[in-house]
């Protein structure tokens, strides 16, 4: 039984069953009440609240339902509205270009609707989708298809005739249906996407070549940068007093912020060593690439000459056996050497220890003397440029991975010309203990400055000794003093390190020491060169000459500063580097 109340706009459906009285009560809002006569009496047992989309053609044909408020219908892209009553979508929405069958009719593809009324569907199986599309397209009727898979068989062709209706949007899901559409409307939406693709294009190109003129000017910004440090090290290079062309300068200028952020802000825990010159932190580099910090104090007695020294010599020294600097950074009064780091620290961080001390077998030992050596013949013989060190000690041999020697610190080195392999200097800069007699004393330096340096560290990496403060029971000589003292009284292996424990070749030891003693000799004249004491250690066939007594064999000597007056020197311990300036 049907019951109508226009004056209340409800509508009322009764139903009769088995002698049970149901009510349906329907609003125009969309609410439904379920009432059953129970007792005597209407019973409510459900009350539900339709979606406003859930009323059938509530958009009309071609119209799409958006929510649950009423009227909010929206036409088909391509389609336009038929009335202009807000609240009454009845009328649907009409095409803006007729269709023209077998004239370039085409399709056009919807995303996320509820498929429209399926009254006139048409169902094809195991079709695909242009399959589906040529058969909608033969019909003149058919306005619409999809393929969907209902049948489990993969898919079954979808086909819609007549206008299509009670379509509903669903924002994330839905279905697809590809509606019919003419063919200007279809060139209409072609252009509308060239257009997209031309815009597209444009704003692709645009932001390419704006990020181009942003890399651009970051480089620029960068090489300006680094020129303005190289005309910083050109100036640092003029003012230390030497002049010199601006090509001497070959290697890379970091700015202290990359410095600072490979070495975490030169952190606490980044400081791998400290010297007079100031202190030494571990680096990365962008690149991954580990590294050595120098950086230099101000209060060091390294200053603008000593830097340029380094920064100019080792730039353009390659040896196997001398460290690599990769580069400098000047800031203000900051200047900082960037090297290739060497895990294994310096040679006395070995030999000076008595525990690591015994972990270096001769073999290393032998190893690390024919490395310096190597690394001095080419300073003195084989580089570009003729090299005095004049500060060979063991804190400044460097131990890579494997224990191979690389000199470093070339701050006061000098060099030098075949005509010109001696000088004499005002400003004596170096290390007790491997400072020669006659550059201590008077200022003279040549190769043979580094050649006595070169026989104190023979001498120590045997006996694992310092030179300078050594101590002996019965006597008061350094380690120069006690070795010769041993070679004279024929016992010259009681100089060999007792705490290393294997064996080792005799003659090779002896040898070792012989040259040691060779290079300390009192005379510059008597000492060998490099290139002879390499070919008297490396070969057991060469003859060796027997040394004479050696200089600087006490533990103070006198300095002479001139002809009426002198100096005496304190007993330093050897890692003291000292610059004594003297009168004329």
């Amino acid at each position: 039984m049907f019951i109508s109340s226009p004056e209340e706009v409800y509508y009322t459906y009764m139903v009769v069953d088995n002698s049970t009285l149901s009510r349906f009560i329907v609003t125009p809002e969309g609410v439904i009440q379920y009432l059953a006569w129970l007792d005597n009496q209407w019973t409510n047992l459900v009350t539900l609240q339709r979606d406003y989309c859930d009323n059938y053609g509530m958009c009309g044909a071609y119209g799409t339902c958006y929510d649950s408020t009423v009227g909010n219908c929206r036409c088909l892209k391509g389609f336009r509205r038929n009335n202009s009553n807000p609240l009454d979508w009845t009328g649907g929405c009409s095409r803006t270009w007729n269709l023209s069958c077998g004239n370039g009719d085409g399709f056009v593809k919807y995303k996320g609707l509820k498929l429209p009324d399926n009254s006139r569907l048409l169902g094809n199986r195991s079709s695909n989708l242009e399959e589906c599309e040529r058969e909608c397209l033969k019909n003149c009727s058919c306005m619409a298809f999809t393929r969907v898979d209902v049948h489990g068989n993969g898919g079954d062709c979808l086909l819609w005739f007549g206008d299509l209706v009670d379509m509903k949007n669903y924002p994330s899901g839905g279905d697809v249906i590809h509606i019919r559409m003419a063919k200007a409307e279809i060139d209409a939406i072609a252009r509308a996407k060239r257009r997209r693709r031309i815009v597209i294009a444009i704003g692709i190109s645009v932001s390419t070549i704006c990020g181009m003129l942003i890399l651009a000017f970051i480089g620029w910004h960068a090489l300006r940068r680094r020129k303005e440090g190289m005309r910083a090290a050109y100036s640092v290079y003029r003012d230390s007093g030497d002049g010199g062309p601006e090509e001497d300068l070959e290697l890379p200028l970091l700015d202290i912020a990359s410095v600072a952020d490979a070495t975490n802000n030169f952190s606490f825990q980044n400081k791998v060593g400290r010297g007079g010159f100031g202190e030494v932190y571990k680096g990365v580099l962008p690149t991954g690439q580990d590294v050595a910090v120098k950086r230099l104090s101000l209060n060091s007695g390294q200053g603008l000459k000593e830097f340029k020294n380094e920064v100019i010599l080792i730039a353009k020294l390659q040896h196997r056996n001398l460290v690599k600097l990769l580069g400098c950074c000047i800031h203000g009064d900051e200047r900082m050497l960037i090297y290739e780091y060497l895990p294994n620290k310096s040679l006395d961080h070995h030999l000076f220890d008595p525990i690591k001390r015994k972990l270096v077998t001769w073999k290393t030992r032998f190893s690390i003397i024919m490395g310096i050596a190597r690394g001095l013949l080419y300073l003195h013989e084989d580089s570009r440029l003729r090299i005095i060190h004049r500060d060979l000690k063991p804190s400044n041999i460097l131990l890579d991975s494997e224990m191979n020697p690389k000199i470093s610190d070339f701050g006061i080195a000098k060099t030098f010309t075949v005509e010109n392999a001696g000088e004499m200097t005002n400003r004596i800069v170096g290390t007790y203990g491997y400072m020669s007699p006659e550059y201590a004393m008077k200022g003279h330096f040549s190769v043979k400055s580094d050649m006595f340096s070169f026989g104190v560290l023979l001498l120590e990496i045997v006996s694992g000794h310092k030179n300078w403060g050594f101590y002996h029971p019965d006597h008061d000589l350094n380690l120069i003093g006690h070795a010769w003292k041993l070679w004279t009284e024929g016992n010259a292996l009681g100089l060999v390190d007792v705490l290393m424990e294997e064996e080792f070749p005799l003659k090779e030891v002896l040898r070792c020491i012989q040259v040691g003693l060779l290079c300390v000799q009192q005379r510059p004249e008597d000492r060998p060169t490099m290139s002879s004491a390499v070919l008297m250690l490396g070969s057991e066939t060469s003859d060796v000459s027997q040394p004479k007594e050696p200089g600087l064999s006490a533990e103070s000597f006198a300095m002479s500063t001139d002809s009426s007056s002198s100096v005496k020197i304190p007993n330093f311990s050897n890692d003291v580097t000292i610059t004594a300036l003297q009168s004329r």
